[in-house]
C-alpha cells in the first residue's frame, strides 16, 4: 500500500480499514510526527469500547485464553481487537512473540484485529503507548479490546490502569495462589481465573483464592454503596471449557461498573493519569532543553563525587536560567 497523505490515513483508520489502521498504530508506537494529529482525531470517538485486561504470570495460558475469549465475543457479534504486549527483542526492538504465531486461529476473521506491541523496556512491561493504541482501536469501531500483558514485574499493576475490567489468570500447580496474595494482585483483580483447570489442584487453588478474598474482606465498594464480590472462575482454554462463563462474568462486571458509576470514575482517573504523564514529559523536555550540556555533565560529576545532594542539586538546576542564544 503506497504512503497515504496523513488526513487520508486518519480518515480511513476511523472508518476501520485494516491496513491504514495497522499503519496508524505504528505511528503511535513509533511516535511518528503525525501521531498527535491522529490521536486528537480519535479522541472524540473513544469511550464506546470496553477494555478488558488479561494478566498473570508467564505460562498461565493467557494467549490461548485471549484467543478463546475473542472467538466467544465474535460468536456474540462483537468486533474484537487484541493488544498483546510482548517482551522486546534486544536486537530489533520489536515484539519477541508474534501474534500470528500465537493467535493464528483468528487471522481469517475480519471482525478481529490483533496487534503485538513491544514493551521497549518500559517499567513493568506494559508498553507506554498501549492506552493510545486502544484509543485508536476504540475510534475505529472495535467494541471489545482485550489487553494481554507479558505478566512480569509491574505489568499486572499497569494493566489495571489501562483496562476497564481486569482478570488475573493463574494456574493450579505452581503456587500462584500464594503468590497472588503477596504480589499485589488482590488489589487489581476484578476477576480471578484458574486456567488449565483440567489439571490436578485447580479446585484447591480456587478455594485458596476465595479464602484469601474472604479474609481480606475484598468486596469492592462503589459510589452507590453496593459491592462487587470478586469471583474465581475455572477455565481450560485449550479445550474452550469455562470461556462462555468468563465472558458472561466480564459482561456482568462491566454492567456493575456502569450501574454504580465506577466505570466513569475509573475512566476519569485513567485520563487524569495520562494528562499528568503528558504534562510531566513536556515539562521535562522543556527543562532539559534549557540546561547546557556542560552544566548537566558537571551536575552528574558532582553527584558522583558526593559533593552535593540530589535534592539540592535538582533545586539549583530547576532555577537555572535558559541557555543564552547563539
Amino acid at each position: 500500500m503506497p504512503d497515504l497523505p496523513p488526513d487520508d490515513l486518519i480518515r480511513r483508520t476511523l472508518a476501520g480499514e485494516r491496513v491504514p489502521l495497522a499503519r496508524a498504530l505504528s505511528w503511535v508506537e513509533n511516535e511518528h510526527p503525525h501521531a498527535t494529529a491522529l490521536l486528537d482525531a480519535c479522541f472524540g470517538r473513544t469511550g464506546g469500547a470496553f477494555r478488558l485486561g488479561i494478566t498473570g504470570p508467564p505460562g498461565a495460558g493467557k494467549s490461548t485464553l485471549v484467543t478463546q475469549l475473542a472467538k466467544e465475543y465474535r460468536a456474540r457479534g462483537e468486533k474484537v481487537a487484541v493488544v498483546a504486549v510482548d517482551p522486546t527483542s534486544p536486537f530489533s526492538g520489536g515484539a519477541l512473540l508474534g501474534d500470528r504465531v500465537r493467535m493464528n486461529e483468528l487471522s481469517g476473521d475480519d471482525g478481529v484485529f490483533i496487534r503485538s506491541m513491544a514493551t521497549r523496556g518500559s517499567m513493568g512491561g506494559l508498553a507506554v503507548h498501549t492506552a493510545q493504541a486502544c484509543d485508536v482501536l476504540d475510534a475505529a469501531g472495535f467494541e471489545r479490546i482485550l489487553i494481554e500483558t507479558v505478566g512480569v514485574g509491574q505489568s499486572e499493576l499497569e494493566v489495571a490502569q489501562t483496562a476497564d475490567s481486569t482478570a488475573v489468570v493463574l494456574v493450579p500447580e505452581s503456587g500462584d495462589a500464594v503468590q497472588a496474595m503477596k504480589a499485589g494482585l488482590m488489589e487489581i483483580a476484578d476477576l480471578f481465573v484458574i486456567n488449565k483447570s483440567d489439571r490436578e489442584g485447580a479446585d484447591r487453588a480456587a478455594q485458596a483464592i476465595r479464602s484469601a478474598l474472604h479474609l481480606r474482606a475484598r468486596g469492592v465498594p462503589a459510589e452507590g454503596g453496593s459491592e462487587w464480590d470478586i469471583p474465581v472462575l475455572l477455565t481450560a482454554a485449550s479445550i474452550g471449557r469455562g470461556v462462555p462463563e468468563l465472558v458472561a462474568m466480564f459482561e456482568k462486571h462491566l454492567g456493575w461498573l456502569a450501574a454504580t458509576g465506577t466505570l466513569e470514575k475509573r475512566r476519569r482517573r485513567r485520563l487524569e493519569q495520562r494528562l499528568e504523564s503528558l504534562v510531566r514529559e513536556r515539562l521535562w523536555q522543556d527543562f532539559r532543553a534549557q540546561v547546557p550540556e556542560g552544566a548537566w555533565r558537571d551536575a552528574l560529576e558532582t553527584l558522583g563525587e558526593r559533593r552535593e545532594t540530589p535534592n539540592r542539586l535538582a533545586a539549583r538546576l530547576a532555577g537555572m536560567p535558559s541557555k543564552p542564544e547563539r
